[in-house]
């Protein structure tokens, strides 16, 4: 399969070697230095840039019929724009806050435990996210997608990340060099606390989780998520 990396960083280059271990071909490594030229090329195209270069990426993929993976978080303002556009244009795309298959674990456990501590009011949910300094947005689109979880299953109405309300979930955000991702949820009381928790240990589990997205995408049309690529 051919495949555009839309983004070349830290990120990117890890992709571009899962992609190549198992038997693809890179056919664009796109960063604000160069063109587009050589995504007309690809089967699908893998989007971990940065916020204000993620719309455009993305765009520019659907408009010329190329399935999009993108793991670029910070964008979502706009995302009922790129849903639209591709409906309009019958092409396929994911959006995932974080593609790692252990995060898609964790999501669903922890929407389970949303569930279960719904009545138990005598339990105070907070959230903690730790990742590297460079990265642009806080908290973490999945930090967020937990909290939305959460809010979906509980009587919260919202997150905040300082001076939260009674009815906010409040997501400590940290920044520490070289954590490529820490997420914690905390249900506590005050006779006991029940904690769930993910720690990434690199980045090669995001980047696997995308190229299998990207594999799976590859020749559908429609919007998705990674439940759907794990039959979640």
């Amino acid at each position: 399969m051919k495949i555009a990396l839309l983004g070349y960083g830290k990120m990117g280059k890890v992709i571009e070697r899962i992609a190549l271990e198992r038997g693809h071909e890179i056919v664009l490594k796109k960063s604000s230095a160069n063109s587009f030229d050589g995504l007309e090329t690809a089967d699908a195209a893998i989007d971990f840039s940065i916020p204000d270069a993620a719309v455009e990426n993305i765009s520019q993929a659907l408009n010329l019929g190329i399935p999009v993976v993108s793991g670029t978080t910070g964008w979502l303002e706009q995302y009922h724009n790129i849903a639209k556009l591709c409906e309009e244009k019958n092409g396929a795309f994911i959006y995932g806050s974080n593609f790692s298959l252990g995060v898609n674990i964790f999501f669903e456990l922890n929407s389970h435990l949303a569930k279960m501590m719904r009545t138990l009011n005598q339990y105070k949910v907070s959230m903690e996210e730790i990742h590297h300094t460079q990265k642009l947005d806080a908290p973490s689109g999945t930090a967020i997608s937990l909290a939305k979880d959460i809010i979906a299953e509980s009587d919260y109405a919202g997150w905040a990340i300082e001076t939260p309300k009674p009815e906010d979930i409040f997501i400590d955000v940290k920044r520490i060099e070289n954590v490529p991702g820490t997420h914690v949820v905390t249900y506590e009381s005050e006779i006991d606390s029940i904690e769930i928790k993910h720690t990434a240990h690199n980045r090669e589990g995001f980047a696997l989780g995308a190229v299998i997205a990207a594999e799976w995408l590859a020749g559908k049309t429609g919007i998705y998520t990674m439940k759907d690529v794990l039959g979640l």
